[in-house]
């Protein structure tokens, strides 16, 4: 496995959790297949199975989002945020909100150019380590794993 379809896990701080995967697409590509709903209902599911009925962009500072994520048994989970920050095709700084029993949080997301092919360093920031350490105990880490590598198959459908 290379480096370009390994997702690396770090903890930057004690209340940051860090995912960093490179693809094998342009910058302004990854860019918008991270912003535009179109794009993102294709990859961003978490496990197989999961659908995206709900997926609602408005990609400029103070702009909202809402997504909404639809399991075969019924089970369905939602998010909301707000754009705090927006410089197109470099970088986006968001919050998140998995609803009132989770923190919000905020998601820093930098796209990095390397010729033909982006890094994407997504930081999640949590009010408190406690925080942070409960979120990771979710299947967060498999569920934006198995996103990624669906992203590099869309990604490589898309180029």
């Amino acid at each position: 496995m290379s480096t370009t379809d390994t997702v690396l896990w770090s903890l930057p701080s004690d209340v940051e959790v860090a995912m960093t995967r490179t693809f094998d697409a342009p910058r302004h590509l990854v860019f918008d297949a991270f912003t535009k709903p179109e794009h993102v209902v294709h990859w961003m599911l978490g496990p197989d199975g999961w659908t995206m009925p709900v997926c609602e962009i408005d990609l400029r500072p103070g702009g909202r989002w809402h997504m909404v994520w639809h399991r075969p048994d019924g089970t369905t989970m939602s998010m909301v945020g707000r754009y705090l920050e927006v410089t197109p095709h470099t970088r986006t700084v968001q919050t998140e909100s998995w609803g009132p029993e989770w923190p919000e949080t905020v998601n820093t997301t930098e796209f990095i150019a390397d010729g033909d092919r982006t890094t994407v360093v997504q930081t999640m920031r949590f009010p408190s380590q406690e925080a942070r350490d409960r979120a990771s105990e979710t299947g967060m880490r498999d569920g934006a794993t198995t996103s990624y590598e669906r992203l590099a198959a869309y990604l490589a459908e898309q180029s």
